[in-house]
């Protein structure tokens, strides 16, 4: 029910009912504002002022501006006029009001549209999500992807590092980091899939502490590592570190490839792009003892090019869970905080020590930046000294003799 009424503050003060009977009313501006207060029979002495136009389509919609227990009527006439301009030049509040309730929440996002993109591109996927549902979820699954605020995200980064985790340990700036960089990656898509217009978290600083560890293993050590490696029973973990040590190869690369991937002939071993880090092919050079030892694997387990190299005797497939008999290994060798991927490292100081230039330890390793092997710049010292020393040695030369 519509009644037409001269609005003013007084009459809203008093006279807001509805007529008995009747559930609702609309008291309706006389002078055709579009501007009319709705009053429900469950709120008396109260309504809502509301603003009727049509659109560009010319259908009639009605935009809600505020409670009259909120806002003057003066208020109310100046929004509704402010309004009503924009819609004059093109503007939509309803459409507008629509688009954002379309806007997914982070929840919504995450599961309809980043985890099947991710899944089939990101080997992290798994790590992906178990981030997202430990970390993201409970603070920002219900908000829409559009209404996050930067300082939302600063306040959330820096909580992060009070959570305490089953370990009893706070969670670690870099771990806090990748939290971070999986909501902006989030956004960054979302962008990209022009879901929103922009990210808002684009420029957001992050610790960037750097946490890398280096145990690199002195001649003492490497021998009673060798030692282990070469006497212990468990000979297809024990190989599998070998080769690692030898090749400078990740664990992954090693425990996924077989036989065919090594090309005696031409020593080389060639890692596929769906187990390379890098999702390219990559060809690593094989020494005089990865030739051994690989060649030793295949003659003794009577391996064909279609098996992997490192087998597993219970499951009778390739070996996956090695981190527990290494744990056991390692302290067998006195070095309970070696890690697996350690000897990579170790291996990447073998060549620098040797003078191989950072470039050749790139393209060893398969780094795809320059900036990865930054690393063991500190360790091409030594090189970098008899370099220096080599232009003393000339100068020397030159100098005249004393007669």
């Amino acid at each position: 029910m519509a009644i037409i009424e001269k609005l003013d503050q007084a009459f809203i003060d008093t006279q807001l009912h509805c007529p008995p009977g009747d559930r609702r009313i609309e008291f309706v501006d006389p002078l055709r504002t579009g501007l009319y207060i709705e009053v429900r029979a469950t709120s008396p002495g109260q309504g809502t002022y509301y603003l009727r136009y049509k659109d560009a389509a010319g259908k009639t919609c009605h935009q809600k501006l505020g409670r009259t227990i909120e806002m003057t009527l003066f208020e109310a006439r100046k929004q509704a006029r402010n309004m009503k301009a924009s819609i004059t030049m093109g503007a939509d509040p309803r459409g507008e009001a629509k688009a954002q309730k379309a806007v997914p929440t982070f929840d919504e996002f995450f599961n309809d549209s980043y985890l099947p993109y991710a899944e089939p591109r990101k080997r992290s996927y798994k790590k992906d999500r178990g981030m997202y549902l430990m970390y993201v979820a409970g603070r920002f699954g219900q908000t829409r992807i559009n209404a996050i605020r930067r300082q939302d995200v600063h306040e959330f980064h820096a909580g992060l590092l009070k959570i305490v985790q089953p370990n009893g340990k706070t969670l670690s700036p870099a771990m806090a980091d990748h939290v971070v960089k999986l909501i902006r990656q989030m956004l960054n898509k979302a962008v990209e899939w022009e879901i929103i217009p922009h990210s808002p978290i684009a420029l957001i600083k992050l610790f960037n502490v750097d946490n890398r560890l280096e145990n690199y293993q002195t001649p003492e050590q490497l021998a009673c590592l060798l030692d282990v490696l070469v006497t212990d029973d468990n000979r297809g973990v024990c190989e599998a570190a070998i080769l690692l040590l030898c090749s400078g190869a990740r664990l992954n690369e090693a425990l996924k490839s077989k036989v065919s991937h090594y090309e005696l002939g031409s020593r080389v071993w060639r890692i596929e792009a769906m187990t390379s880090k890098s999702k390219r092919v990559r060809s690593v050079p094989l020494n005089d003892m990865a030739i051994e030892l690989v060649t030793n694997i295949i003659e003794r387990d009577g391996l064909g090019p279609d098996d992997y190299l490192f087998n597993s005797a219970k499951t009778g497939e390739h070996l996956r869970n090695v981190h527990k008999v290494w744990d056991r290994l390692r302290k067998k060798a006195g070095l309970p905080h070696l890690r697996l991927h350690d000897l990579r490292h170790q291996y990447a100081s073998f060549l620098v020590n040797s003078g191989r230039s950072l470039y050749e330890v790139q393209k060893i390793l398969g780094h795809s930046s320059h900036s990865v092997t930054e690393r063991y710049a500190h360790l091409s010292s030594k090189s970098l000294m008899d370099a220096a020393n080599s232009a003393s040695l000339a100068i020397r030369d030159a100098m005249p003799r004393a007669a």
